[in-house]
């Protein structure tokens, strides 16, 4: 590929960093709205170990309860595809801007996404585990191929709007038909009489567990320290008791097996906040990444099945110039918004319903079908959110109030770190040792003051420089150049 032409500034010509008049608004917004629901979902795992990511802390009462059941509905899995969609926009805008100046882009957008790659795998070993940005960064490539795919001659007929719009609804769909089909099959082949049979074999196996759980806590000796070490010193069940198991060996055998999966991720989350509590640094940094070691591994799969429909949908979003000419797409917005908030708060109500009753647990397939809605309304309330606020946008006056979340989106990155570089010095051992000890309803005062700090801050420092710390470094490495950091007025 040849090279690119330089401005006189260092930066490639045609493909330099977008200047503060090209920028479209509402992506900077949506960004800065999308970096605060990130935060109200990501605290929590500073202060509970992230082997239990997706699951509902069942200790949580009152307030607190209140606050994470509030959170899991209106927040988890929602934010991070929104950004996910934000990608697949700002893409969308490059690749575009690439065509109108006649410059190549393919390598310049592989090496923007293996510098993203590196960041979030640093972020990832020595800041927190949860990073997404490693996610986003494979999930890019994916899109560029995907995209340079269909400009190939013999695939040119492709390469339009509505192929990308029914190609990600269709990728984002198809997960939900193979569970519709599962589950379409499980009720054909399951009369009245089997699921009586599966249910009382559901719970004779879940009796067993706890007898077993039982004969290991009377067992155990008392442990006077931290709840959250507790589970550290259980001991390994070697040959478990069948004899007063009912009644077949089966269940017996099936039992053994569930109980040593449970005590497993027990004794994994139970070393995880012992690490995380009493540590130093490196330890947890060598926690981290032996733990990064085991998560990159779903990488390739989280973001071939979730992330890259969604970044199809918004490249589609860019490419169409519905999100450019969202003023004229009002009806689109709108029936998003209220579709997507509307159904999308009725499904995702209905599965975390589901899947927090206990009386579910082991009742086949009761959680699956939890989990399916919990997801579906994952993607209709992303949608609805993204409606909600473009809507908002239509008003001057709300687009004046909404448009001081621009500075803290066009420093996601930086926001981003900056938010877990925080948490991390509030929450773990070798910080202040709060790890464990700030319930959920407290963690929302960290998060309120977060946000006004970081949008005070974005809007000071983008007063003074063209990007953000995090931001400067990406374009610099991106563009195998020192880009000018001062703010030209």
């Amino acid at each position: 590929m040849q090279d690119l032409s330089r401005r006189a500034d260092g930066s490639p010509q045609g493909l330099s960093p977008v200047s503060n008049t090209e920028r479209i608004d509402v992506l900077d917004i949506l960004r800065g709205f999308a970096i605060i629901g990130i935060l109200l979902m990501n605290i929590e795992w500073f202060g509970r170990a992230t082997s239990e990511i997706g699951t509902f802390d069942a200790d949580l009462k009152g307030l607190d309860h209140a606050v994470g059941w509030l959170i899991r509905c209106f927040v988890e899995g929602k934010f991070y595809k929104l950004f996910a969609l934000l990608f697949g926009m700002g893409f969308g805008i490059m690749l575009i801007r690439a065509k109108e100046v006649g410059r190549p882009f393919a390598a310049w957008f592989i090496r923007r996404m293996l510098v993203l790659l590196l960041i979030g795998l640093l972020h990832m070993v020595f800041v927190w585990g949860g990073d997404i940005l490693h996610d986003y960064a494979f999930a890019g490539l994916l899109l560029l191929f995907l995209v340079f795919l269909s400009s190939r001659p013999s695939l040119r007929r492709f390469d339009q709007p509505e192929f990308f719009l029914r190609l990600g609804l269709v990728w984002m769909v198809f997960p939900f038909l193979i569970a519709a089909t599962l589950g379409l099959g499980f009720g054909i082949t399951s009369d009245n009489r089997s699921l009586q049979t599966l249910w009382a074999e559901e719970r004779e196996i879940r009796a067993a567990i706890e007898l077993l759980q039982n004969d290991v806590d009377a067992d155990r000796p008392e442990n006077n320290g931290d709840t959250l070490l507790q589970e550290e010193d259980e001991p390994v069940v070697d040959e478990l008791p069948t004899e007063d198991l009912t009644p077949e060996a089966s269940i017996a055998e099936m039992a053994r097996e569930q109980y040593e999966d449970e005590r497993e991720n027990r004794t994994s989350s139970a070393e995880e906040n012992r690490v995380f509590l009493d540590g130093s640094y490196w330890q947890v940094t060598a926690f981290r990444a032996s733990d990064a070691l085991e998560r990159v591994k779903f990488t390739p799969v989280f973001s071939l099945i979730i992330l890259l429909p969604v970044f199809i949908l918004g490249y589609w979003l860019v490419y169409s110039n519905v999100i450019r000419n969202h003023r004229a797409h009002a009806t689109l917005f709108r029936s998003m918004a209220w579709i997507g908030l509307g159904l999308g708060l009725a499904v995702t109500i209905a599965g975390l319903l589901i899947m927090q009753h206990p009386s579910i647990e082991g009742i086949t397939p009761l959680p699956g079908v939890g989990f399916v809605l919990f997801m579906a309304g994952q993607y209709l309330m992303t949608a609805g959110y993204l409606g909600f606020v473009v809507c908002l946008l239509h008003s001057t006056r709300w687009h004046r109030h909404l448009g001081r979340l621009a500075p803290l989106g066009r420093m996601a990155l930086t926001n981003y770190i900056m938010q877990t570089v925080i948490l991390a010095i509030v929450f773990h051992g070798y910080g202040f040792g709060l790890y464990g000890k700030i319930s959920r309803a407290p963690q929302m005062l960290i998060v309120l003051a977060i946000i006004i700090f970081q949008i005070y801050f974005s809007r000071w420092w983008l007063k003074h420089y063209r990007f953000g710390p995090l931001e400067w470094v990406w374009r610099s490495l991106t563009y195998m150049q020192i880009q000018p950091m001062r703010a030209t007025i």
